[in-house]
Order: structure tokens, then C-alpha cells, then sequence
């Protein structure tokens, strides 16, 4: 299967303005990209790239004064399959985890384990370790929240979601991962494009999105507690500990953003060649 994918974005500030972007497919979809991949800036500007200490690409600008158009367009070959389902997948002893792994079940800005611990083993300590915890876990958190865009907030964190009850999938997979890392699984924030594909089309527009990584049986596997169903066509973006690591755009000044649209359709060789 191919997808195209990309956005644009106009991001308006009032005097020059560092950024850095991670707007590009993470490098573990590198193998799949059958189009080269860039951040266009309108006006021209001078970029470069780097990786973070997550393995995601960066990308760092400054903004002149006024609207600066960023934009991006690329095609990424995928299986066509639903995220896979490994429900054997155990859940390692703490003394087990990767010492790569330890970071991500500690808490972070947005995912507060030393607030919501009680809560989480008051629920799921009685649920068999593995894939099922981590399932019971899911169900709660998308049964928990109601979605929705009027409810975005910026600042809100995982155990301030599970208080006020709404959010958006930001929100879904912050709760989640905060649930998760409290009963000792490894748990990494995940964000990129997931079309609508193999599901009737969204009545709102296309988006960004978040959903979490957790690690079980010696790998990491995908996990979505806003739609708590396995979807087809995800691709990754950038994953760190929650959206502080993740952001998207980070601008150091004031910003206002002017424009937002996201496409992520499943196309043919045809149409790709036609184009």
C-alpha cells in the first residue's frame, strides 16, 4: 500500500523567532519512503537537521517577521495491515527492562506516576501482567475521556484528563501511558499521521496524531486508547517520553499559527505516477 502524506502549516511571528520542527517520517519508516522528504519553508530559509536523544529528526529554523509557509509532501510505502495484536506478549520485571527503556516508566511533565499510582494499582493490580493489563488499561483511558477538539488544552496532564473527564487524543494516550508506567510497563508517547483508511471517513478534518508505544515480550508495540481498535496505515513521526519531547513545532518567542491542513490518503502506482 502507498500513502501519501503532508501538511501545511503558516505560522505567523512579530520579529525573527528560533524553531525547531519535527515534521519529518521518523527514521524507523526511513526504509519505507518510496519520495524524498523536506521541510519547504515560503519564504526560502536556511534549515538543518538533527537527532534527537529519542532518534527523532529535528529540524531547526528562524522565522523572519511575518508568515512563514511550512509545508511537506511525501509518499511511504505500508504493509496495508492493522497494527499487530501479540497477545502472548509478557511483561518484563523491572530488573528485566532495557536500560534504554528505564526512562519511560518514570514520570515526566505531562504523565505525573506519583499522582496517579494508587489509582492505577487500585485498578489493574488484580489484572494478569502482559498484553491484557495493558489492553484493560486502554479500555479504561478510552471509555474514561470524552473526545473532542473543543476540549484541547495545551497544559493539561494525564492525571488532570482522568479529573476533568474530556480531552483529545493527546489527552487518550498521556492517561494511558501514565497508567501503564505506574504498574511497571515501559510506555513512550507516540505522535504522526493515521489516515482515515479501513474506517468510514472522520467528519472532522484530518489531524495529527497521538498514540503510545508500550514494551512487552522483548519489543515495542503500538497502542491507541482513543480508538482502541487497530488501525491501518500509522506512520511515525516522533516518540519520546510525552508531547513535551514530541512537540511538533517548539517556537521561542510568540507565535501565532495561521494556517493548519493535513492530508494522509492511500494512493495507486497510477496516481503517483500520474501526479
Amino acid at each position: 500500500m502507498l500513502i501519501r502524506a503532508g501538511y501545511e502549516l503558516i505560522l505567523g511571528v512579530n520579529v525573527p523567532t528560533a524553531m525547531t520542527a519535527m515534521l519529518k517520517v521518523h527514521p524507523l519508516r526511513a526504509a519505507d519512503l518510496r519520495t524524498p522528504q523536506a521541510v519547504v519553508t515560503s519564504p526560502a530559509l536556511p534549515t538543518r537537521d538533527y537527532i534527537d536523544q529519542f532518534g527523532n529528526i529535528c529540524t531547526r529554523m528562524v522565522l523572519p517577521p511575518g508568515d512563514t509557509v511550512l509545508s511537506c509532501d511525501v509518499v511511504v510505502e505500508d504493509s496495508g495491515m492493522p497494527d499487530p495484536q501479540y497477545l502472548d506478549a509478557i511483561q518484563h520485571p523491572v530488573d528485566d527492562v532495557p536500560d534504554d527503556a528505564l526512562i519511560y516508566l518514570l514520570g515526566s511533565r505531562y504523565c505525573e506516576t506519583d499522582r496517579m499510582s494508587a489509582l492505577a494499582w487500585s485498578l489493574f493490580g488484580h489484572v494478569e501482567p502482559g498484553w491484557g493489563r495493558v489492553q484493560a488499561i486502554v479500555e479504561y483511558a478510552h471509555h474514561r475521556l470524552e473526545y473532542g477538539y473543543e476540549h484541547a488544552d495545551a497544559t493539561r496532564t494525564a492525571n488532570e484528563g482522568h479529573e476533568h473527564r474530556v480531552g483529545v487524543c493527546r489527552d487518550f494516550a498521556h492517561l494511558a501511558i501514565a497508567l501503564c508506567r505506574c504498574m511497571n510497563i515501559p510506555a513512550r508517547y507516540c505522535t504522526g499521521y493515521l489516515g482515515d483508511i479501513g474506517v468510514p471517513p472522520a467528519a472532522t478534518a484530518m489531524d495529527f496524531h497521538a498514540w503510545f508505544d508500550v514494551y512487552l515480550g522483548g519489543g515495542w508495540h503500538v497502542f491507541d486508547a482513543r480508538h482502541n481498535h487497530p488501525r491501518i496505515g500509522r506512520i511515525l513521526m516522533a516518540h519520546g517520553r510525552d508531547a513535551t519531547d514530541t512537540a511538533l513545532t517548539t517556537t521561542f518567542g510568540p507565535v501565532w499559527l495561521n494556517g493548519f491542513k493535513v492530508h494522509t490518503d492511500e494512493v495507486s502506482s497510477v496516481e503517483l505516477t500520474a501526479a
